[in-house]
């Protein structure tokens, strides 16, 4: 299987770059083909403008999103972009290494984001009408692919629970998870997290090696988090949850299908090479 990761760190001798040379050893171990995007190494523009594109429509002012579609249409985007685009079309799974900076990802992860998930890639993908509201969550160009966060924390574990003063990590992660990584098709593991992640010692460095191992050596078998699919008949005509559904659930959790609930029909994952659309 093909595998991506994608690290956000400044530092090469930091805990997410050890983490990285882990990741890769363990799944080249295991008969995987690894590419790496370090996003810092590569000196990863984050901020999103106008020269992503190669022929601008209108010049007087710049519309990121319609000059986006056009570039990604004619395949005049920034030759960067184009690359990473090829990676993820590439990969079967994802893997992004990051810390949790001011309760998210670092900036330069965030302009990869915005920057590789062009119109047409990654969102406007679909017909948009009735209760199809285009092909996302659980649907898109990256449907079939498994993405997982693994992530370091400098606060304590207990800090980042339902009361914790933080808040719960998973709602703190929604975001990510389910607005950047389920909404344009990517099947969501459980994230890898080490708390305290700046002042490990060489014994608990140990155990999380060891965690991080077995949890890539179970990449593509860990069951994904079960968020339901905006197309699965869960969501009306305006994408908001039919009242049938969530019943006695509340927040982030109401997108979550439960045990008790109709299975969701969406269909069967197929991965689509189509490098033809940026390439030719």
């Amino acid at each position: 299987m093909n595998v991506l990761i994608v690290l956000a760190h400044p530092e090469p001798k930091s805990f997410n770059a050890s983490l990285k040379d882990l990741a890769v050893s363990v799944l080249t171990e295991q008969g995987h083909n690894v590419q790496v995007s370090d996003l810092y190494a590569m000196k990863w523009k984050a901020v999103a403008d106008a020269e992503d594109f190669l022929d601008i429509q209108n010049g007087e002012r710049l519309s990121y999103a319609r000059e986006s579609k056009h570039a990604f249409v004619t395949h005049t985007q920034s030759l960067n972009i184009e690359a990473e685009q090829r990676k993820l079309l590439w990969a079967d799974a994802i893997i992004f290494q990051l810390p949790l900076w001011w309760f998210t990802m670092p900036a330069i992860l965030k302009g990869w984001f915005e920057r590789v998930y062009a119109y047409g890639f990654a969102y406007g993908v679909g017909k948009h009408e009735g209760e199809r509201w285009g092909d996302r969550y659980g649907e898109g160009k990256l449907m079939g692919r498994r993405a997982m966060l693994s992530v370091t924390v400098g606060g304590r574990l207990p800090q980042y629970t339902e009361r914790g003063v933080n808040g719960s990590i998973d709602d703190l992660l929604f975001p990510i998870h389910h607005g950047i990584l389920w909404y344009p098709g990517m099947d969501v593991l459980a994230p890898f997290i080490v708390y305290q992640a700046d002042r490990l010692t060489k014994e608990q460095y140990e155990t999380v090696a060891n965690d991080y191992r077995t949890r890539l050596e179970n990449l593509f078998t860990d069951p994904t988090i079960p968020y339901r699919s905006q197309n699965g008949g869960h969501y009306d005509d305006q994408q908001v949850l039919k009242p049938e559904f969530g019943v006695g659930q509340s927040g982030f959790s109401l997108h979550l299908q439960q045990p008790n609930e109709a299975v969701d029909n969406r269909p069967q994952a197929q991965k689509e090479y189509e490098l033809e659309e940026i390439t030719n």
